[in-house]
């Protein structure tokens, strides 16, 4: 059975989704479609990179991966296939896969193929279902396009770490605020021991008033309504409240400033 997942900006409203799940069973009778996410923002491919890049490993070897955001082709932007850690992905090299991956990829091959439409303005159900056809029938990537040795690569803004007479501080950011509000952070746990080497810390945030002072080992280690700080399962430190909504009631959105100061030795 092929596993053919989708990752989109559509939503669930309008005959997109639809129409390429039909386009699926159609062209892949024996298929299991897995819907990873509908709800990103419309274009944000940056929202769409973190949701796939902390999904797809779960996968078997041979899934294939939609991306359906922003995927419109052009010459700087062309549709590519991507096969990567036995997996495959199919978007637009719109850089998202430079996001996704943390390094070059095994294969990237740039489509070349023939649609039967005569529009182009739905590349994910008139491409990318043909590509996914031909993956699952064994056929060779090459014979997809021309293969490539690269991909457009976007930067992706990492921690930086200040010090002073008395603090060595950590500076990160907002990169993804999930369906519970919970503000999920680009600082990694390793760079969090790296640094700080078990010396008291402070996490601020918007106001000198919103600080948090110890790692908690899940949202209930704090009484309901109280705001904690947590490294979730990819590693990552979120910021959140138990029960309540941390983005709304801290004022914490995507790109919001989070520093972690470490007390000098």
């Amino acid at each position: 059975m092929t596993i053919v997942t989708l990752t989109t900006d559509w939503g669930t409203k309008d005959f997109y989704l639809a129409n390429v799940k039909g386009g699926l069973l159609k062209a892949i009778p024996q298929i299991q479609i897995v819907d990873i996410s509908h709800q990103i923002p419309s274009f944000d491919i940056y929202q769409a990179s973190f949701v796939l890049k902390n999904s797809y490993k779960s996968f078997p070897a041979n899934t294939i991966h939609i991306i359906g955001v922003n995927s419109e082709s052009s010459i700087e932007t062309p549709h590519i296939v991507i096969f990567h850690e036995n997996q495959y992905f199919i978007g637009a090299d719109n850089g998202i896969f430079s996001l996704i991956f943390d390094e070059k990829p095994t294969k990237i091959v740039e489509i070349d193929i023939i649609q039967e439409s005569d529009k182009f303005t739905f590349s994910t159900k008139d491409v990318f279902v043909k590509v996914s056809q031909h993956i699952a029938s064994g056929k060779p990537l090459d014979d997809l396009g021309f293969v490539k040795d690269s991909i457009h690569k976007l930067m992706s803004f990492e921690p930086i770490i200040e010090s002073d007479n008395e603090t060595t501080s950590i500076i990160g950011k907002v990169i993804y605020i999930d369906r519970y509000e919970n503000a999920i952070t680009n600082i990694r746990k390793t760079l969090f021991d790296e640094v700080g080497k078990g010396r008291r810390f402070t996490i601020s945030f918007n106001s000198f008033n919103n600080n948090i002072k110890q790692i908690s080992q899940s949202y209930g280690d704090v009484a309901i309504s109280e705001m904690l700080a947590v490294f979730g399962t990819n590693d990552l430190l979120e910021i959140a409240i138990n029960q309540g909504n941390a983005g709304s009631l801290l004022g914490l959105r995507f790109d919001s400033k989070v520093r972690i100061s470490f007390l000098k030795m």
